[in-house]
């Protein structure tokens, strides 16, 4: 027996932030803007130490103000992707991550600056037979609008309708 007798109901509640498109619902051209999040020294490290990224471009101080090309430390880039692509994330319970293509680090993110990503959905084709795949380009800001990364995601998403829906076997 559960201590709340109302909790087998809260199955019943929608899950915030959760999306229900299908391959059908996705606009091509359609963009969505994240909010803006700066990036402090204390979570940079600790991506570093998480991930034992211990470059002197992204964990030493002195290395980067005398030795580097940029004059301070970076953020490490796989940090930049994380959180460019989970500021647009959304949490469509019928999509599921395919990969990634065209992964590039443009210009240098430094501890401090603020970051914000611009997704646009690019194209659509049927995949399988029950989903179809969706590509869309991140792309990563920094500051007032410098471009720090671009990468293109894909992913496969349920067709609201199999039956109905044409279909290309791999």
């Amino acid at each position: 027996m559960s201590a709340n007798p109302e909790a087998a109901k809260h199955k019943e509640i929608p899950i915030w932030n959760a999306e229900n498109w299908f391959y059908e619902d996705f606009e091509l051209g359609h963009k969505i803007r994240s909010i803006r999040r700066t990036i402090s020294e204390g979570e940079s490290m600790l991506f570093n130490a998480l991930v034992l990224d211990m470059h002197p471009y992204v964990a030493d101080q002195i290395f980067a103000s005398k030795e580097g090309r940029f004059g301070r430390r970076l953020v490490a880039g796989a940090f930049v992707f994380s959180v460019g692509l989970g500021l647009v994330a959304t949490n469509c319970v019928n999509a599921f991550s395919y990969g990634y293509d065209k992964l590039r680090f443009i210009k240098p993110v430094f501890i401090g600056d603020t970051i914000y990503t611009i997704r646009t959905n690019l194209e659509k084709h049927p995949k399988y037979e029950d989903m179809g795949l969706v590509k869309a380009s991140y792309e990563v800001f920094k500051n007032e609008g410098d471009l720090v990364l671009y990468c293109e995601h894909l992913q496969t998403v349920k067709y609201r309708d199999p039956q109905t829906s044409r279909r290309v076997q791999e």
